[in-house]
């Protein structure tokens, strides 16, 4: 922040030395929404946690304070100087402390509950009612919210009102069309996890994609979400035109990713017919949609070319600093409409959920690969420690006092058994090329034509995502379904892929890692066998 990262506003972006960063401490990785009410929806009546015992609401006080109040109680601080990576840019050195000087502080809460106001809006299918595309932008912020979260939202509001004006001209949408302006996202996700979880089992009826947007600012596609989606999500992008560069945003990330990228997402970017999405940690709506629901999920916006981060969470996220810094032309503004909502529109009335296995399959791969090294990797480091204890030791032999605080070797890691991954892995590769054999031959011979079949085949797609969250949920955060995504337990908002595998490893649970795989290839396994339902749909043999 400030004159280390450039001019503060108004002069530049950045924040200036009296503002604060707001920001929620709620531990949303163990479960977000209201923190009295874990998984069940906070209405009137139902039972309630006390202050005391809600878990994800930190027991140690913090107020986010400015810069310039936090230098006087730096430079007041002793101790040894601390090391490089913990130094700021503030014009001091800066020391570990403590004191000599005490600092008091007075820290006020309030606690009341008070309503949340989600907005929803539907417009009903004229042929699959019951199927849902969900399209969602929080609406509250920390004060002026600017760039967070209005820049998404009125994004979503022209998309309605383009949708609005093709209603005027008679036109209906094949499914129903829900859109959706969340309260509380701030403090923890409040508005969106509370109404998911009152129509939780609608909604996992019902509900065949969630869109979410967030912030928007200027420059490069950004997407995350649901693998099936990698496709089809690639298939907009090469129809949205840049408003600065006048080619698709599909060719300018393809480009970004050759210029800037690693040798392996260059050569990706080469030779790889799609652009790769993200997996979805957490910090946004799209949480209980994805994760606690397992619904299809995308999660879009522009971003790497504006300047916001200096005004992130404060009084300065305004309209002036975004129409200077941000978006001074508002383009982006118009390219996350047009790409949303064609998302939107393409998803709501294509014939049949334009889901594709084969990319979540190869993902998956890479994951398992991933999680596979990390043990080796782990074991290795592992063996090295005790070998630089046990050689430290055996130096220290001639002094009993030294060996009793001398650190004590670590258990070994315990072998792990990959192959039922592996063995689930398989399973959904071969079921993946089975339906996509079968989805070629149905259209060769035009049984995808026939409405009935479409419907049939819609059932059984919406399904195999919720299969990958139908489990007991992650260990200690049950509230997290889904298998391959999660926010990380200690990485905030960042993602970890097949999380209850890869942290029980980083943990050296080794115990729990081997439990753990089971589950995890058990999910994909329920995955392949729904996706062999819709391949026997395509091919005339389900009940």
């Amino acid at each position: 922040d400030g004159y280390y990262q450039g001019d503060s506003y108004p002069t530049g972006a950045w924040r200036s030395d009296g503002a604060a960063q707001r920001g929620s401490v709620a531990d949303m990785p163990v479960f977000p929404g209201d923190p009295l009410t874990p998984g069940v929806a906070s209405l009137p009546g139902v039972p309630r946690l006390s202050l005391a015992d809600a878990p994800t609401l930190m027991k140690i006080p913090v107020l986010a304070i400015s810069y310039s109040d936090a230098l006087p109680m730096l430079r007041a601080m002793t101790g040894p100087v601390a090391p490089e990576q913990w130094r700021g840019a503030l014009p001091i050195t800066y020391h570990l402390g403590p004191g000599p000087a005490t600092v008091h502080f007075k820290v006020e809460f309030d606690f009341n509950t008070v309503p949340a106001y989600d907005v929803i809006a539907r417009m009903p299918g004229n042929e699959r009612p019951d199927e849902w595309v969900i399209r969602g932008n929080h609406h509250d912020a920390w004060v002026n919210g600017a760039r967070d979260p209005i820049s998404g939202l009125v994004s979503l509001l022209a998309e309605a009102k383009a949708m609005g004006e093709l209603a005027k001209t008679g036109w209906r949408p094949r499914r129903t069309i829900v859109f959706a302006a969340w309260d509380g996202e701030e403090p923890g996700l409040l508005g969106s996890t509370e109404w998911v979880e009152a129509h939780a089992e609608e909604l996992q009826r019902k509900a065949v994609l969630y869109v979410n947007s967030d912030t928007n600012g200027r420059g490069f596609l950004q997407v995350g979400g649901s693998h099936t989606l990698e496709p089809f999500i690639n298939t907009i992008a090469r129809d949205v035109i840049d408003p600065e560069k006048g080619v698709t945003v599909f060719d300018r990330q393809r480009a970004a990713n050759v210029l800037n990228g690693t040798a392996e997402q260059a050569r990706e970017a080469r030779e790889r017919p799609d652009v790769r999405i993200d997996a979805l940690g957490s910090g946004s709506d799209y949480t209980p949609f994805l994760q606690h629901l397992g619904i299809p999920t995308l999660n879009m916006g522009y971003f790497g070319e504006d300047e916001s981060a200096g005004v992130y969470h404060s009084i300065y996220d305004s309209y002036d600093h975004f129409s200077k810094f941000v978006d001074p032309t508002f383009g982006y503004e118009v390219a996350l409409a047009q790409t949303a909502g064609r998302t939107v529109l393409r998803f709501a009335d294509a014939d049949y959920l334009p889901v594709s296995f084969s990319s979540l399959s190869e993902t998956l791969g890479r994951y398992v690969n991933e999680v596979t090294k990390l043990a080796d990797d782990e074991r290795a480091a592992i063996q090295e420690k005790n070998r630089r204890i046990n050689d430290r030791v055996f130096d220290l032999a001639s002094d009993p006092t030294a060996r009793l605080i001398a650190p004590k070797p670590e258990a070994p890691a315990l072998f792990l058994n990959f192959a039922p991954l592996q063995n689930a892995l398989a399973d959904l590769r071969d079921s993946s090329q089975k339906y996509e054999a079968a989805l070629r031959d149905a259209g060769v011979s035009g049984k995808l034509r026939s409405t009935d079949l479409q419907k049939k085949l819609d059932v059984e797609l919406a399904k195999v995502e919720q299969a990958l969250a139908s489990g007991p949920g992650l260990p200690r955060r049950p509230w997290f379904k889904h298998q391959i995504y999660a926010p990380g337990l200690y990485t905030g908002y960042g993602v970890k892929t097949l999380p209850a595998v890869r942290e029980a490893i980083e943990q050296h649970d080794w115990v729990e890692a081997g439990e753990q795989i089971i589950v995890v290839a058990d999910a994909i396994h329920k995955a392949a066998e729904q996706i062999d339902r819709a391949t026997a749909v395509v091919g005339g043999k389900s009940e």
